[in-house]
């Protein structure tokens, strides 16, 4: 379809928490085209879409090299204690280098593309980057969860791209 402009940090949609997708149709079936064509051209693991900016509660995940896409995502935690690890994002300049603490699994359950009901245990990089993009269906970036110092040198990092 097309690849489409990542929002960044300051655009108001990516503070916008997303509605649910009632049907499955084929502007559904655009707006994810047009994800896995922006992720394939940016990189990463994984983009939601008010990422570009549709507030819609969908993310696709690169899971081992293949885009699935999760429809109206939500997250069981299934551990009690968070882990330390570096995270990025695309709609903050991809700056690395700042640590987040996110819990080591979760439980997602959510809808594909046919409108099937998915679960899956996600541990690990893959329990964080569903927690990231759920994140962002929220209007929440990982900027958000850095204490007051990483926050300023992230705000920083961005003020010198900018």
């Amino acid at each position: 379809m097309a690849v489409k402009k990542i929002r960044k940090i300051g655009d108001p949609v990516l503070r916008e928490k997303s509605k649910n997708v009632g049907k499955i149709d084929s502007k559904l079936l655009g707006l994810v085209n047009d994800m896995i064509d922006t992720l394939n051209n940016e990189g990463g693991v994984g983009l939601a879409a008010p990422q570009i900016g549709i507030t819609r509660r969908v993310i696709i995940v690169n899971l081992e090299g293949k885009i699935q896409t999760f429809i109206n995502p939500v997250i069981e935690v299934l551990d009690d204690k968070k882990i330390e690890s570096d995270e990025g994002c695309l709609s903050i300049h991809s700056i690395k280098g700042f640590c987040v603490k996110r819990f080591p699994r979760v439980k997602v359950k959510a809808k594909d593309l046919e409108g099937n009901d998915i679960t899956l245990v996600a541990e690990d990089l893959l329990a964080r980057i569903f927690q990231h993009e759920i994140d962002h269906l929220n209007g929440i970036m990982y900027i958000d969860h850095l204490d007051r110092k990483s926050k300023r040198e992230l705000l920083s990092k961005i003020n010198e791209i900018k």
